[in-house]
């Protein structure tokens, strides 16, 4: 009886060291996965600033002069698309390598993430095409349309920077300038926007590759 008793507290304190054992290993790996991120993400900073900048640029270059305007030309256009799926991947690939071994939780937040900016973008497109339908003139909404990712994308970080366990003040200030970027570039007019978009908000994605790193070790 006795010895049943012992094999049976036994094997019960063993199954709860087994529980923190991996409970710690889990906290271990998700702390890690953090320390990486942070480590790669000047790269991710400086994908998404040359796209942008590259982006935009493309698509001022060959609207600038254009007398009626008519809007950046499809060329660009295409460009702009490839280099942001581009850019999806890698990020994607950044954050997946920083997070090896690490599942359940960190994968919804990420599977998270990448649905609000689908829908953020779906549902913008989707108002830019009713404004179009609605008799709005070709320049307001093709302005709607180059202010369409600087939006999104800035109230994407301004909301994210509060879900981490403490507030990722980085990321508040760039998801605040893009913001300040789309909204300024608006006043700008059709064509003068998209080089405010690629020199400013480009320009202010590639700043954070050295800027965040610095306030980080601070």
């Amino acid at each position: 009886m006795n010895e049943t008793a012992g094999r049976t507290g036994g094997t019960g304190r063993d199954d709860g060291l087994d529980a923190r054992g991996a409970a710690a290993i889990v906290a271990q790996a998700g702390a890690r996965a953090r320390r990486e991120l942070r480590v790669r993400r000047p790269v991710v900073f400086v994908v998404w600033g040359l796209v942008v900048l590259v982006s935009y640029g493309a698509m001022w270059l060959s609207a600038r002069g254009q007398r009626p305007y008519t809007g950046p030309a499809w060329e660009t256009l295409m460009l702009a698309f490839l280099l942001f799926v581009a850019a999806a991947a890698i990020t994607a690939n950044v954050v997946d390598a920083a997070a090896a071994g690490v599942r359940g939780r960190s994968e919804l937040q990420r599977g998270i993430f990448c649905l609000a900016l689908a829908a953020g973008f779906a549902a913008l497109e989707t108002e830019k095409q009713a404004l179009w339908h609605a008799g709005a003139s070709r320049p307001l909404v093709e302005l709607l349309g180059e202010s369409i990712p600087m939006l999104v994308a800035g109230l994407v970080f301004v909301a994210s920077s509060a879900l981490a366990a403490r507030p990722d003040w980085p990321r508040l200030a760039l998801g605040l300038w893009l913001l300040a970027v789309a909204a300024g570039g608006a006043w700008a007019g059709p064509v003068a926007s998209l080089a405010v978009g690629a020199l400013a908000g480009g320009g202010g994605i590639l700043a954070m590759a050295v800027i965040e790193p610095r306030l980080r070790r601070a």
